[in-house]
């Protein structure tokens, strides 16, 4: 008997989502990757070097097992309930993709392009994950978080500043899509 995974309803990962962000809210945590970061640089030290990394690291201890709840997770997803079909694109979006010099698009999540070890090894991707990791931490802590503790922790909170950051996210992200991505490909 073959096990067919599809991914969650909407109508399932939603409410999930919601009802996390409710307990969340509920006891005075927010949500947001970026946090981690700084919270892994003030447990080794940090806060000897600036006063960014002075706090109680402490407390937020429940969120660095997010992170490895995420890792775990990211495993178990990719290793055990990937079906292995190829990912259903839209036609246009695989004739841009051909175009941009990618090959076999929709046949794996991360293009060998980009993430597979020659790319990734080669003059041209170490610039490009230098060059992304310190666009992202740079914006990330230049908006106070990143694109999930904004979107997420931040919009349910009502917070006009995430609000802003998440518009700034999109703004950027269809920037690098359209205008970017085809002068680095």
């Amino acid at each position: 008997m073959d096990l067919i995974l599809e991914p969650w309803p909407w109508y399932v990962a939603g409410p999930a989502i919601a009802l996390v962000m409710f307990l969340l809210l509920y006891f005075g945590g927010n949500f947001g990757m970026s946090a981690n970061l700084r919270t892994m640089c003030a447990i080794a030290g940090g806060d000897k070097y600036t006063d960014f990394f002075k706090f109680d690291w402490k407390k937020q201890k429940w969120n660095l097992m997010f992170v490895v709840g995420a890792i775990i997770g990211g495993f178990i997803s990719a290793n055990f309930l990937a079906n292995g079909q190829a990912i259903d694109l839209n036609p246009n979006t695989i004739t841009a993709l051909e175009d941009l010099g990618f090959q076999e698009v929709g046949e794996s999540y991360l293009p060998g392009e980009i993430f597979g070890r020659e790319a990734i090894f080669s003059l041209k991707g170490i610039l490009i994950l230098i060059g992304g990791g310190l666009m992202v931490g740079f914006g990330s802590r230049y908006a106070g978080g990143c694109t999930s503790g904004h979107a997420i922790s931040g919009l349910s909170d009502l917070q006009i500043p995430s609000l802003i950051a998440v518009i700034g996210f999109f703004i950027g992200g269809l920037i690098m899509t359209h205008l970017l991505i085809p002068i680095i490909f």
